[in-house]
C-alpha cells in the first residue's frame, strides 16, 4: 500500500500542473469558485459534526459580536489518532483545508489565521499538517447596522483532506454559528475563547524582518536580518514556503546565524528548477526564538547573517517538544505537594485541624488504631480529590468554564456543607454518637466502622472545604493540571491530596511522637467538646456565604438548621435509653424529614446578585475587561482584587491588607482605580480571565500600570506593604 502510495504522489508530481492538485489556496479557492466543490448548505445545525476520521465545530473566540467590530471565529478540529489534515501549503502530498461561507448580507469573511504546522515525515515525502486538537480562526467583519439582541447565522462547508499514513480521505463538514450581537466589550467565550485567542496570539505574522532570496546550482539561500532576528541566536531555523514546488520539501535544511540574522539554504523545488527565480518567495520562516512571515526578494545575500555558528533545521524540535512535558510533570507534581503541605496552614483548614486534633488523642496510646486511622485519613483525601478532580476535567471537556472550588459556587452545595458542619459540631459536642449500640462490648466487625469511617469522612471533609484555598505553589501546579493529559492531571491533583494529609499521617504512623500525648483521661472529652465550637463557626460561616449567594432565603438554612439539631438531639437521646427511646427515635425522624425538606428549598433557592464589589473597605468598581481598558486609557493605574465569599483567604486578605487607612492613602496617591472580581457565583468572564493568568481559582491580585502590556500579579497571601509598594511602582 505504501508502495502504491508513493507512486501515485510520484505520478501527481510529474504531471502538468494543470491535472494537479492546485498548490496554493488561491488556485483552490478558484477552482472551488468555478464549480469544483458545493456551497454551504443551509440545513446546518450549530454543534460538532463527525466522521470516522474527524470532528469539527464552528466555534467563536469572544462571547458575542460587536456592531461594525471584527469577530473571529474558527475552525475546530478534533482528527483522530493516526490521521491529520493540511496547512495552506500541504507539502508534498494531501490538499489544504479550504471553506465555502454562506453569510448574512454584510458580513464578509477573512482568510484563515494559519498556525505554524507540524511536519509529518513518511518516508520520502514532506508534508506540513495538523494532528489531534486544532483551530483555525478566521475574522469576521460585522456590519455597523447589525442589530444588538440578535444572532447572526454562519454556515461554512468545510473542506478537508484527512490522511493517515495509508490513505486519503476527503471529507465536506457542514458546519454552523450562531452569533450573538451585542454592544460592549465581549468577554472570551468560555467554552474555546481562551484556546482560539492562544492560537491568534502565536500565528505567525509580519515583524520588520527583510529577506533576499538567490537560486545557485539547484540550491535555495535565503537571507533574513532585523526585526526579531538582530542580535538573536537561534539554535534552528526553517522555511516553510506558502506555494508548492518552491523547496525540495523532504530535503534537510542547514543554516547559519550572524549578528545581524540569519541564512537557510535548502534544494530548490521542481518549479524553480524548471522555471528559475521568477520573483519574490513568501512563506514562514521558523526558529527557535518565533516563527514570522516573510516575503525575500531575489537579490544578493544580506550582511550580518553568517559567521557567528551553523544552526539546524530542527527537525527534531518536535520530539523534545514532548520530551518536556515529563519534566513540566515531575515540577507540576512537585509544586502540587509543596502546596498541598502549606494548605494546612490556611485559614479554610482550620475547623478540619479540629477533626484532626480529636482523633489524634482518642488514638494517642493505640499504635495500630492510630496507623489505621491515618490511611484511613489519606484514602478520604485521595478519594476526595480524584472525584473533584475528575469532575472538573470532565466538565472542562464538555466545555464549561470551572475553576478550581467550583463545588462552593453552588448554594444548594453551601447549605449541605453548613448543616453537615453543624452536625459534626453537635457530634463533638455529645448531642449524640455515631456507631453507638451498633456492637456491644466493641465485639464483631461493625465495631470498628466508626474508626475508620470516621478518618475517611474527615479526609472527605478536609479536601471539600479546604479546595476554595489556593496555597502557593498550587497555582502553578493546578494551572499546569487542567492543560495536560487526564492521566497526568490527575496525578497531580493526588500529589496536592497527598501534600494535605501527610503531615497527619506522619504523626499517625510514628509511635515516637504519639507517645509524647497524655495519656487518655477526662481531659480527651474537654477536649472533644472544646472542639466543636470551630465546627460551629465553620457552619455559621457557610451560612454567611449562602445568604451572600442567594435572596431572602437564610430563614430557609437557619429551619432545617433547627430541624437537623433537633433531630440529633432526639436521636442522641434514644441512644441514651436502649429499648425506651422509640418515641424519641420516631421524633428524630419526623424531625430529619423537616430539615432534608427545609435544605432542598434552601438549595432550589433563587440567586441573589453576584456582584458585591461595594462591601469591601476600599472604594471599588466592579470588574470588566472594559473597565480596566477605560482606566488605563485614562493613565491610571489599576488595581484589581478577584475574590469570592467562599473564599476565606480572600477576606483574610481584604480585612487585613486592603482595608487599611495606608492602602487607601497609596490608592489615592496613585490616582488608582480598584476593580473587584467578585467569583462566589459563577461568572464565566471571570474563570476566563483567571486561566488567562494561569490560575484555577481565587484569590487573584493584579495591578495595572499604563503603557505596560501585562499586569503585575501579587502574591495570594498579600500584606500591606506589598500592595503599597506595587502602587507606587504602577504610578511611577
Amino acid at each position: 500500500m505504501r508502495i502504491l502510495l508513493l507512486l501515485l504522489t510520484w505520478l501527481a508530481l510529474a504531471l502538468p500542473a494543470a491535472a494537479s492538485v492546485p498548490a496554493s489556496e488561491a488556485a483552490l479557492r478558484d477552482a472551488l469558485a468555478a464549480g469544483a466543490a458545493p456551497v454551504a448548505r443551509a440545513s446546518a445545525a450549530p454543534g460538532p459534526q463527525r466522521t470516522d476520521r474527524i470532528e469539527a465545530e464552528l466555534v467563536p473566540m469572544s462571547a458575542w459580536a460587536v456592531p461594525g467590530s471584527t469577530a473571529v471565529v474558527a475552525i475546530r478540529q478534533q482528527i483522530k489518532p493516526g490521521w491529520h489534515t493540511y496547512w495552506r501549503n500541504q507539502g508534498d502530498s494531501g490538499g489544504p483545508t479550504t471553506l465555502t461561507w454562506s453569510l448574512p448580507a454584510g458580513v464578509a469573511p477573512g482568510d484563515i489565521l494559519w498556525p505554524l504546522p507540524e511536519r509529518q515525515r513518511l518516508q520520502s515525502l514532506m508534508n506540513y499538517g495538523y494532528s489531534g486538537a486544532v483551530f483555525l480562526p478566521v475574522p469576521i467583519e460585522i456590519p455597523a447596522d447589525a442589530p444588538p439582541g440578535r444572532s447572526l447565522s454562519l454556515r461554512v462547508t468545510a473542506h478537508f483532506y484527512v490522511c493517515s499514513d495509508e490513505m486519503c480521505v476527503p471529507e465536506d463538514l457542514d458546519l454552523a454559528l450562531d452569533l450573538p450581537v451585542r454592544e460592549g466589550a465581549a468577554p472570551l467565550d468560555p467554552r474555546f475563547g481562551q484556546a482560539i485567542q492562544d492560537v491568534v496570539a502565536a500565528a505567525p505574522r509580519p515583524a520588520g524582518i527583510e529577506a533576499r532570496v538567490a537560486l545557485a546550482d539547484g540550491r535555495l539561500a535565503l537571507t533574513a536580518t532585523g526585526g526579531p532576528l538582530a542580535g538573536a541566536a537561534p539554535k534552528w531555523a526553517y522555511f516553510h514556503p506558502f506555494e508548492g514546488g518552491v523547496i525540495d520539501h523532504a530535503a534537510p535544511q542547514s543554516g547559519e546565524r550572524g549578528p545581524q540574522g540569519l541564512t537557510v539554504t535548502v534544494a530548490a523545488g521542481r518549479g524553480l528548477t524548471s522555471n528559475g527565480l521568477k520573483g519574490p518567495i513568501s512563506g514562514v520562516l521558523s526558529t527557535d526564538l518565533g516563527a514570522w512571515e516573510i516575503t525575500a526578494e531575489p537579490g544578493a545575500a544580506l550582511t550580518g547573517v553568517a559567521g557567528d555558528g551553523a544552526i539546524g533545521d530542527g527537525e527534531g524540535a518536535q520530539t523534545a517538544a514532548a520530551a518536556t512535558a515529563l519534566p513540566d510533570f515531575i515540577k507540576a507534581a512537585v509544586f502540587a505537594l509543596l502546596g498541598g503541605l502549606i494548605l494546612n496552614l490556611m485559614p479554610c483548614v482550620f475547623p478540619i485541624l479540629a477533626m484532626k486534633a480529636a482523633s489524634l488523642s482518642r488514638a494517642a496510646h493505640q499504635p495500630a488504631e492510630a496507623r489505621r486511622d491515618g490511611l484511613a485519613f489519606l484514602a478520604g483525601v485521595l478519594a476526595t480529590f480524584l472525584v473533584l478532580a475528575g469532575a472538573l476535567l470532565a466538565l472542562r471537556a464538555g466545555g464549561q468554564a470551572l475553576g478550581w472550588g467550583f463545588q462552593l459556587q453552588s448554594p444548594g452545595v453551601v447549605a449541605a456543607l453548613a448543616l453537615l458542619m453543624l452536625a459534626v459540631a453537635l457530634n463533638l459536642s455529645g448531642v449524640f454518637h455515631i456507631g453507638a449500640g451498633l456492637q456491644g462490648a466493641g465485639h464483631g466487625p461493625l465495631s470498628r466502622l466508626p474508626g475508620v469511617a470516621g478518618a475517611f469522612f474527615t479526609g472527605v471533609l478536609a479536601v471539600v472545604v479546604a479546595a476554595p484555598c489556593t496555597a502557593p505553589f498550587m497555582a502553578f501546579a493546578l494551572g499546569a493540571a487542567l492543560f495536560m493529559p487526564w492521566p497526568m492531571a490527575l496525578a497531580v491533583f493526588l500529589m496536592l491530596g497527598l501534600g494535605l494529609a501527610l503531615p497527619y499521617v506522619l504523626i499517625s504512623l510514628n509511635p515516637r511522637l504519639l507517645a509524647r500525648l497524655p495519656k487518655p483521661g477526662p481531659w480527651m472529652e474537654t477536649l472533644r467538646n472544646l472542639l466543636a465550637f470551630p465546627m460551629y463557626g465553620a457552619a455559621l460561616w457557610l451560612a454567611w456565604v449562602y445568604a451572600r449567594q442567594t435572596a431572602d432565603a437564610l430563614a430557609l438554612l437557619f429551619g432545617a438548621g433547627l430541624m437537623l439539631a433537633l433531630a440529633l438531639w432526639l436521636y442522641g437521646r434514644a441512644q441514651a435509653a436502649p429499648g425506651k427511646g422509640r418515641a424519641a427515635g420516631v421524633g428524630a425522624l419526623l424531625a430529619l424529614i423537616a430539615a432534608l425538606g427545609l435544605g432542598v428549598l434552601a438549595g432550589k433557592a433563587p440567586a441573589a446578585s453576584p456582584n458585591h464589589a461595594a462591601d469591601v473597605h476600599l472604594p471599588s468598581q466592579a470588574w470588566s475587561e472594559q473597565a480596566v481598558q477605560t482606566a488605563l486609557a485614562e493613565g491610571r493605574p489599576v488595581l484589581v482584587n478577584f475574590t469570592a465569599d467562599w473564599c476565606v483567604t480572600c477576606k483574610v486578605n481584604e480585612s487585613m491588607s486592603l482595608s487599611s487607612a495606608r492602602t487607601a492613602q497609596a490608592l489615592e496617591q496613585a490616582n488608582a482605580v480598584y476593580l473587584v472580581g467578585d467569583w462566589t457565583r459563577r461568572d464565566d468572564a471571570i474563570t476566563a480571565e483567571l486561566q488567562r493568568h494561569g490560575r484555577s481559582g481565587v484569590p487573584l491580585y493584579l495591578v495595572y500600570a499604563p503603557g505596560r502590556s501585562e499586569p503585575r500579579i501579587l502574591p495570594q497571601l498579600l500584606t500591606e506593604g506589598v500592595v503599597i509598594d506595587a502602587l507606587k511602582d504602577a504610578a511611577d
